[in-house]
């Protein structure tokens, strides 16, 4: 009798310990304190918004540090998940992403024509950009009409896309990432590039792409960038409010001077609170 009650006491202890671990790891942190809920926010590498510092190892830009500033703003933790830029509404609909926030172009249209506000819920513009042509410099690409049936490179899924398109006689080729549209036009396996002028200002002229430039003539009218939710998600609201708290204290226009984006960065959201 006294070894089957040493067992049954033994078992009761090794339960007691699971069941004490198991709440440990569900509902506190190191600290002991309760856990923050996580925020996943989707990116592609886009220079200068979301790109890995010198070390390779640490994720910068200006998207990437103003995400922390909203959402631990917020109480929330963030974490960075690269995706297809093809698949983001896939991504955002399924749950595997909390949000798109990479230069997301919000008053556009997909190649599909529908328009991307009707799918996803959209913050309030924080940056002015405009689709632009890069070029090698001995191109002579000068106008629109020298792009008549020539090979441009741009990302699937993007505004650079629908832009392309829209160039009478053009011939179009999908890349995964932006940057790789570069490299098409630097290896001239693509005779042009369609891209965002943010990422483009960041490369062209510089290191490996020395000899490609933009054609100013050829831009875009002006776009705006947006983070993108889940139809009916509760953190668009909460994002609004953060951005116009962070744009009154001065912290958005700090991050904009970090990454040399002021010039284009939106700094008053009167205009757009409802």
């Amino acid at each position: 009798m006294k070894k089957l009650i040493a067992l049954l006491m033994t078992l009761l202890l090794i339960v007691a310990c699971f069941a004490g671990c198991g709440a440990a790891n569900t509902n506190s942190d190191d600290n002991g304190g309760a856990k923050k809920e996580t925020i996943v926010v989707g990116y592609t590498i886009y220079s200068p918004m979301n790109y890995f510092d010198e070390d390779g190892k640490t994720l910068i830009g200006f998207d990437t540090d103003l995400a922390k500033a909203v959402f631990e703003g917020l109480g929330y933790d963030v974490m960075f998940q690269e995706i297809d830029w093809d698949s983001k509404y896939t991504d955002v609909n399924s749950g595997t992403i909390d949000c798109i926030w990479n230069g997301f172009t919000c008053n556009s249209k997909d190649d599909d024509g529908i328009e991307r506000s009707k799918k996803v819920d959209f913050s309030y513009n924080y940056m002015e950009n405009r689709q632009v042509v890069v070029v090698k410099k001995d191109s002579g690409i000068k106008k629109a009409a020298d792009l008549k049936g020539k090979t441009g490179a741009a990302e699937a899924g993007s505004a650079g896309e629908t832009y392309l398109k829209d160039f009478d006689g053009a011939n179009y080729k999908g890349c995964p990432k932006q940057t790789d549209c570069l490299t098409e036009v630097n290896a001239m396996t693509a005779d042009f590039a369609v891209l965002d002028a943010q990422l483009a200002k960041s490369y062209c002229g510089k290191g490996d792409y020395a000899d490609l430039m933009i054609v100013e003539d050829l831009s875009s009218d002006v776009e705006y960038y947006a983070i993108g939710f889940k139809k009916g998600s509760e953190l668009t609201a909460k994002v609004n409010e953060q951005l116009v708290k962070l744009a009154k204290d001065g912290t958005i226009k700090k991050i904009a001077e970090k990454y040399d984006v002021l010039n284009t960065t939106i700094l008053d959201y009167a205009d757009q609170v409802k």
